[in-house]
């Protein structure tokens, strides 16, 4: 018997190119990765198809089951994943989304794997392991004789999953194995003891409490050493065949990022080689996370996009009080500042890009910015994140609360970002650090304000309210989240007024610097332009 009938619903979010966003493809361009964008256009008509969503949908419904014995009882230490991942895995790793732009010898080669990591975004658990085996690389290098036997593998588009001697592979993920149960985020804290031998390798005894995508061939991970904490690389299977002994304990039974295993491990006298000095592994390992952090801000301004996409589609089509959602003014107020949101990010994260290219190209006026920006970016985009994939999931209703909208497992993704490779008080703690011990890395970002100075006139007022917070040397750790907030606004703020849509910046400016704005999104004040703005978010399907 027929009920009713099924009308005013929305059409899938299916059938668009995840790359036709104009703040990415203008980043692209001006960061100097112009010639990437065939390839980005690409992946991302891929990153809008069906059967890529449906990949990322099926990753985290079947999330990955630890196998620690076989049926005879032999231990195995293994984790199983559903077809789905390695599907994900597979085009992230031929499309050059992991170690590949370290191969690459082309200005913008940082940048344009950046905005892949941004593009392909149908499952985000997968972009753990890419995102480790990218930041590997420049940490691997203290060790040369093994960086340049790994490298080259590490840099290789070649997936290839399964437990093998890793010189003999076709291509290499790299993880990392840092923290443990008593230390967390104070790594200086560890106890897993490195025992050298006489061939010049060590034994490690000991414990972590998080090792992220376990299955990966080898990991850098941190130990104590006779001469202090020192960083190490250990590969998960030795050069004869044989297993390294790293017990996998159990999985972390995690709010989001389910389709990604995070292990307990255990290592019983494994096998390891020292990379840089003895006592130097923070030093050392600085340069992973470093990237790590990067990857952070991108993966969030990546689901800020697709929450205010997502947010926008529905409105589009969506009617209510016979009108369309999208014309409503307080839902085009809320969706627009969705958008300025997610643009600020974007634009903020390609610049991050682009400083992070021109560093690994020698360019010390760029690594003293990437410095004091990465650590203002990584606060500050990755906490507003929970914020705006919330208000996202509101603009649908009850439908965004349920599962088969997707804004659910985006919601429960959101925090991590802010999370991962040290929290927003670890984040903030090393912008001060940055501030008090690296005078010139407050020249670089300076010179970066004074570029748009005299643009807009918030921006200006914004500029000298911070140079006078700055001045202020007093309980500088009780305002260190105040103080990257009001770096990470500025920047923003000089950004967009630079490079942004004007409708954009102007809106920008006008609530998070000029104070015409209340609290939550939605809040904006008249005479923004609204249309220009959601019109830069509204997907085109087909």
């Amino acid at each position: 018997m027929t009920t009713h009938e099924v009308f005013n619903q929305v059409p899938p979010l299916v059938g668009y190119d995840t790359a036709d966003d104009p703040a990415l493809l203008d980043g692209l361009a001006r960061e100097g990765a112009g010639w990437a964008a065939a390839e980005l256009h690409e992946l991302g008509r891929l990153g809008g198809a069906e059967p890529a969503l449906e990949h990322g949908r099926l990753a985290n419904e079947h999330p990955p089951v630890l196998r620690s014995h076989d049926r005879y009882g032999h231990r195995i230490d293994e984790v199983e994943f559903h077809p789905a991942w390695h599907e994900l895995m597979r085009v992230a790793v031929e499309h050059g989304l992991h170690a590949a732009p370290w191969a690459d010898d082309r200005p913008g080669a940082h940048v344009a794997r950046a905005a892949k990591f941004y593009t392909w975004r149908p499952d985000a658990g997968h972009g753990c392991p890419i995102s480790m085996a990218y930041a590997a690389v420049p940490a691997l290098r203290h060790a040369p004789e093994l960086a340049a036997r790994y490298e080259p593998l590490l840099t290789a588009r070649s997936y290839d999953f399964g437990l093998r001697p890793p010189l003999g592979k076709r291509g290499l993920l790299a993880g990392m194995s840092m923290t443990e149960k008593q230390g967390g985020s104070d790594v200086r804290a560890n106890t897993t003891a490195a025992h050298p031998q006489p061939d010049g390798s060590y034994r490690l005894v000991g414990h972590k409490w998080f090792t992220s995508a376990p299955m990966c061939d080898v990991f850098l991970t941190l130990a104590q050493a006779p001469g202090g904490l020192t960083c190490f690389l250990v590969p998960r299977v030795l050069p004869d065949g044989t297993r390294n002994p790293i017990r996998l304990m159990r999985l972390k039974d995690k709010l989001g990022n389910r389709s990604n295993a995070s292990a307990e491990i255990e290592y019983g006298q494994a096998t390891a080689w020292r990379v840089g000095d003895e006592g130097r592994g923070v030093r050392t390992i600085v340069d992973m996370v470093n990237l790590t952090r990067l990857d952070c801000v991108i993966g969030a301004a990546a689901g800020m996009r697709q929450g205010v996409i997502t947010a926008v589609h529905h409105a589009t089509h969506r009617r209510a009080f016979d009108r369309y959602l999208v014309d409503q003014p307080l839902m085009r107020n809320v969706l627009a500042d969705l958008a300025i949101e997610s643009e600020a990010a974007t634009v903020l994260m390609l610049r991050l890009a682009g400083a992070t290219d021109r560093s690994a190209r020698g360019d010390a006026t760029e690594t003293a910015f990437k410095r004091l920006a990465l650590a203002v970016g990584k606060y500050w985009v990755c906490k507003r994140w929970p914020a705006h994939a919330a208000e996202a999931l509101e603009c649908l209703g009850g439908n965004g609360y349920v599962e088969e909208s997707g804004l659910p497992r985006l919601f429960r993704e959101s925090p991590l970002n802010s999370i991962w490779e040290g929290s927003g008080n670890v984040a903030a703690l090393d912008v001060l650090r940055a501030l008090v011990k690296e005078p010139q890395v407050i020249e670089a970002f300076q010179a970066e304000l004074t570029a748009a100075a005299g643009a807009d006139a918030r921006l200006d007022a914004a500029a000298g309210r911070l140079r006078a917070e700055l001045s202020d040397h007093a309980d500088l750790e009780l305002r260190g989240r105040r103080v990257a907030e009001r770096l990470a606004l500025v920047l923003q703020g000089a950004l967009l007024v630079r490079h942004g849509h004007p409708a954009v910046a102007d809106a920008f400016c006008a609530s998070r610097l000029g104070g015409d704005h209340g609290t939550a999104y939605g809040t904006l004040p008249d005479g923004v332009d609204f249309s220009a703005i959601i019109a830069r978010a509204t997907p085109k399907i087909g």
